[in-house]
């Protein structure tokens, strides 16, 4: 993990940029079909073209979303890595104990009598 000045790390931005349902929507549009234009996805938002663009500055900005020129175009990409890297350290560890619970559970009560 990074930390930024001001204290600012990786997760930070991550969860920032997550925090916003319009965020959220881009990243279901970029994962139903990676490299859309700027206009194929402001096409998808009721709202300006520059509010778009300030929402993909901050997926940009927390590792989600990658884009690429492509002659006169900016292909944007969704990159998932970050959102793997929350699940990993945030979820997985707490779900982890659950799970071995359960099968414990489970082979304790299937023993025979």
């Amino acid at each position: 993990m990074v930390t930024y000045p001001g204290g600012v790390s990786d997760d930070d931005l991550v969860f920032k940029a997550l925090a916003d349902p319009t965020r959220r929507f881009l990243l279901d549009l970029l994962f139903a079909r990676d490299g859309r234009t700027l206009t194929e996805l402001e096409s998808e938002l009721e709202m300006s073209r520059f509010g778009v663009m300030k929402h993909l500055r901050v997926l940009e900005d927390a590792g989600l979303v990658v884009s690429r020129k492509s002659g006169r175009e900016k292909l944007h990409f969704l990159n998932p890595v970050p959102i793997r890297l929350i699940h990993d350290r945030w979820i997985d560890k707490y779900t982890e104990r659950h799970v071995t619970a359960l099968t414990e559970l489970k082979a304790e009560l299937e023993k025979d009598p």
